[in-house]
């Protein structure tokens, strides 16, 4: 699946926005970045970038930006509101989808390299990717700011993490770079139906990780208890990473919760938008609905339609469409404006550029272009998407089967069912992409100059490299094709009778597509070199084969025996 990571680099220029645009714009001359945002503030002097994509591109592109900043900015001659001890002040890195933040961390690492051995530029790791505990602090690894920092980086104590110690030249213009992994950060606002900011503060106070000051007897009047320094005690809140405070906004003509979710894993958006339901019914408050500022993740969407579904002991194996839709609903997304998820949900802004994928055509144009004369999509995207309709079916029986009427108790387990088929279901869609890709990179392999021995040597690897992945990307829709018909099994066996047929056309449609992949398999090890290779995947190919028959025979038992009057 693919990794995402988002970065969010603040540059020291907020007024001359062609400086800004030519600094933002480079990091779209790399592939597969997306260019999101691009926030300037003339007072602050300061602009906020933000873009996406796989990580290795992204900190390509991320040391480009860093490059370019360095060029047109110069430091000594800065002036602006906001901290700050560089060109290319901060250049924080978010993990968005499928990697963790041992990875990011990892990423951060090679960024603060290349970014301090390749421009020279000193380079302070914060947060996640901090070397020291004391420098986990942004604050820390930029206090006494550019104007400190002459002294600073020639101090043993704050000696770089990575490029030079000396305030040369080249440091002068540019400053110093702190670079950090860390997690998304949520802007959420949550409606109430009061006007009372009073009211709102008293709920923000209570879902806050900094809660409230303790006061004797009265809360909002009463003296403030103190601890022997003289600092005042607090009351801590439900939830920690989480910030608000209460508001009321003159356009809405109602108060608002405002809540920064420093770290979605340790305070889901969906715990707090519920718990502060709970704290506001106890002060004779409702919530009417919520609103994110700028983008999120998906995964922030999913889960919150997932834990509303459980809830209401809903089947959580539909499609993430569906998923989506309950969570919007349920959180009030779209109370105060329409919520638009392509526009607001940042995979789904990458993948903008992906449209002309195939499984995003219409039935009927996927027909008409395997009809057509182009040679691509052809047996192996068919047959991954034979084995995608057979998990789908099952899936259709799983959830049925929990909705079922008089079979309440067992909507979990069937609810587990459809998650594990639907997942399948997305695995085999994406390989029918997958192998078109396969058949192509063949065909581009083949179109190499062959001019002399050395063009013939790269162009023959260039083929063997391209046959080899023909070869296993058919063998892995055998393989999950396979898998998928533990769930088709087992839905035959326990789930709702009156779809016995449904999931046996599931099975059907695996053992096709099982049949079909492994002729696929077969083909395009006629053309691969390494036969020790071909006779290993071939016999393990056969043993798939084998063990599909023996299921599809066993379903096809199952649903005649259920049928038999």
């Amino acid at each position: 699946m693919q990794q995402l990571i988002e970065c969010v680099p603040n540059i020291s220029e907020g007024s001359d926005i062609d400086k800004i645009n030519a600094i933002a714009n480079v990091v779209e001359t790399i592939n597969g970045v997306k260019l999101l945002n691009v926030d300037p503030g003339k007072a602050t002097n300061r602009t906020v970038i933000t873009f996406v994509g796989e990580p290795k591109n992204v900190i390509e592109a991320a040391y480009l930006l860093i490059q370019k900043a360095q060029e047109l900015i110069d430091m000594r001659t800065h002036k602006g509101e906001h901290p700050r001890m560089g060109a290319t002040d901060v250049c924080p890195l978010v993990p968005i989808s499928n990697i963790s933040m041992k990875e990011v961390t990892k990423w951060a690492h090679i960024l603060s390299k290349k970014v301090g051995e390749g421009l020279n530029i000193p380079v302070y790791c914060y947060e996640n990717a901090a070397l020291n505990e004391e420098r986990k602090n942004l604050a820390n690894c930029r206090s006494g700011e550019y104007e400190g920092l002459s002294k600073k980086i020639n101090t043993k104590k704050w000696l770089p993490d990575f490029g030079p110690c000396e305030f040369n030249r080249s440091v002068a213009k540019s400053g110093a770079t702190a670079i950090s992994s860390r997690d998304f950060l949520v802007a959420y606002n949550i409606n109430l139906n009061t006007t009372s900011t009073r009211k709102a503060n008293s709920v923000a106070f209570d879902i806050r990780e900094a809660g409230r000051i303790k006061r004797v007897g009265n809360k909002i009047n009463g003296k403030v208890i103190k601890d022997k320094c003289g600092i005042p005690l607090r009351t801590t809140g439900l939830f920690k990473s989480v910030k608000g405070i209460g508001w009321y906004i003159e356009e809405y003509g109602v108060a608002q919760i405002s809540y920064n979710l420093t770290d979605i894993n340790i305070s889901p958006l969906h715990l707090v938008f519920d718990k502060t339901c709970e704290q506001a019914t106890k002060r004779g408050l409702r919530v009417t609905g919520s609103e994110l500022i700028g983008l999120v993740p998906k995964k922030v969407l999913i889960d919150a339609g997932k834990y509303f579904l459980t809830k209401q002991n809903r089947s959580k194996g539909i499609s993430e469409k569906e998923i989506i839709k309950i969570a919007i609903k349920s959180l009030g997304l779209d109370e105060l404006a329409p919520f638009i998820t392509k526009d607001r949900v940042i995979e789904y802004m990458i993948e903008k550029e992906n449209q002309n994928k195939l499984i995003n055509m219409s039935l009927e144009d996927f027909s008409n272009e395997t009809s057509s004369e182009s040679p691509a999509p052809g047996g192996g995207s068919i047959s991954a998407y034979c084995g995608a309709m057979g998990a789908s079916l099952a899936t259709m029986v799983a959830n049925l089967s929990a909705n079922k009427r008089g079979w309440d108790d067992k909507w979990e387990l069937f609810s587990n069912w459809a998650e594990k088929g639907l997942e399948y279901q997305n695995h085999l869609l994406n390989l029918v992409d997958e192998d078109t890709k396969a058949f192509n990179n063949i065909m581009e392999a083949f179109k190499l100059p062959k001019e002399n021995d050395s063009d013939n040597k790269k162009r023959n690897l260039a083929i063997q490299k391209a046959t080899k992945y023909a070869i296993t990307t058919p063998y892995t829709v055998m393989e999950i094709a396979l898998e998928s018909m533990e769930v088709i099994k087992k839905m035959a066996e326990i789930g709702n009778p009156n779809s016995i047929t449904d999931a046996c056309v599931a099975g059907l449609c695996a053992r096709t597509a099982i049949r079909g992949a492994f002729l696929n398999v077969k083909i395009n090890c006629l053309d691969y070199e390494d036969k020790k290779f071909v006779a290993k995947i071939i016999k393990e190919g056969n043993k798939i084969e084998e063990i599909a028959k023996n299921i599809e025979e066993s379903i096809i038992n199952i649903t005649e025996k259920t049928m038999k009057p």
